[in-house]
């Protein structure tokens, strides 16, 4: 009798080990999932701050590009200007300095 009842409690304590095993390997399954998941979810939210900033930087760079866009086409008709200015200015003066030149040319001193 002693031995079948010292059976049993091996028998219960056996059983009571595998339960205790399978808690421990569902909790460490649980745990993984866990990390899983919240590794998934930090890549998700990296990802969309990245796409974020991504979105920032060529914003600005449209900004600044397109400033500096307009800013060719003012120093090109500055440019422009500045140089009709100075080919009327020239054509002003020029018969002057012709004559000018003329007249040093063709006098002799002595």
């Amino acid at each position: 009798m002693d031995s079948i009842k010292g059976q049993e409690g091996i028998q219960m304590l056996l059983a009571a080990e595998q339960e205790a095993q399978k808690i421990i390997s569902d909790a460490r399954n649980m745990k993984t999932q866990r990390l899983r998941q919240a590794r998934e979810e930090a890549e998700e939210e990296i990802a969309h701050y990245r796409s974020y900033l991504e979105e920032e930087h060529l914003k600005k760079i449209s900004e600044t590009s397109g400033s500096s866009g307009s800013n060719v086409r003012r120093l090109e008709e500055e440019t422009k200007i500045k140089i009709q200015n100075l080919k009327n200015s020239a054509s002003r003066v020029s018969p002057e300095l012709i004559g000018l030149l003329n007249k040093y040319a063709t006098t002799v001193r002595n």
